[in-house]
Parts: structure tokens; C-alpha cells; sequence
């Protein structure tokens, strides 16, 4: 059996179903799915639109960052051990 998925209301549409007697019940039906079907994807979309206009302004300010700070500014220091190398080599 299938998994019944979250935003699909089963039993809704179960009992729609049940009580379309008749062509004209039928038809409005199969047009409220559909609707319902579109008005998801549009729903989708908008948030797949949101995500990828957040990761663009994400990725326009980390590189407005990057072209601020300068090579210099962001090297690490390296640490310069004072052991004698006596002490590395065993």
C-alpha cells in the first residue's frame, strides 16, 4: 500500500467521491483536484523561488566580504616552535 501523502486529505476527498452521484458532482471533483493540485505546485514554487533568492543574497554578501577584507587581513599566523629539534626527532 501506498503512503498517503501529508498535504492529500485522504478522507475528504474519500467522501467526495462517495457522494458524486451523478456526471455534474464528478466533474466538480475532478476540477477541485486539480485546482487543489495546482495551487500546491504554485505553493511550492514560491518557497523553491524564496530559498534560492535567500542563497543568492547569501552568496552577493559573503562576496562583498570577501573583496573588503584583504589577504593579509585573513592569513593565519603560523606559530613557530621554540622546542629544540632534538625534541622532534626520536
Amino acid at each position: 500500500m501506498r503512503k498517503q501523502d501529508v498535504g492529500f486529505d485522504y478522507h475528504r476527498y474519500h467522501r467526495l467521491l462517495t457522494e458524486a452521484d451523478d456526471d455534474d458532482k464528478r466533474r466538480a471533483l475532478i476540477e477541485l483536484l486539480i485546482e487543489e493540485k495546482a495551487r500546491d505546485r504554485l505553493a511550492a514554487q514560491r518557497a523553491s523561488d524564496r530559498a534560492a533568492m535567500t542563497a543568492h543574497t547569501i552568496a552577493k554578501v559573503l562576496k562583498a566580504g570577501r573583496a573588503v577584507a584583504s589577504p593579509r587581513s585573513i592569513a593565519i599566523p603560523l606559530r613557530i616552535s621554540r622546542k629544540p629539534i632534538s625534541n622532534f626527532l626520536l
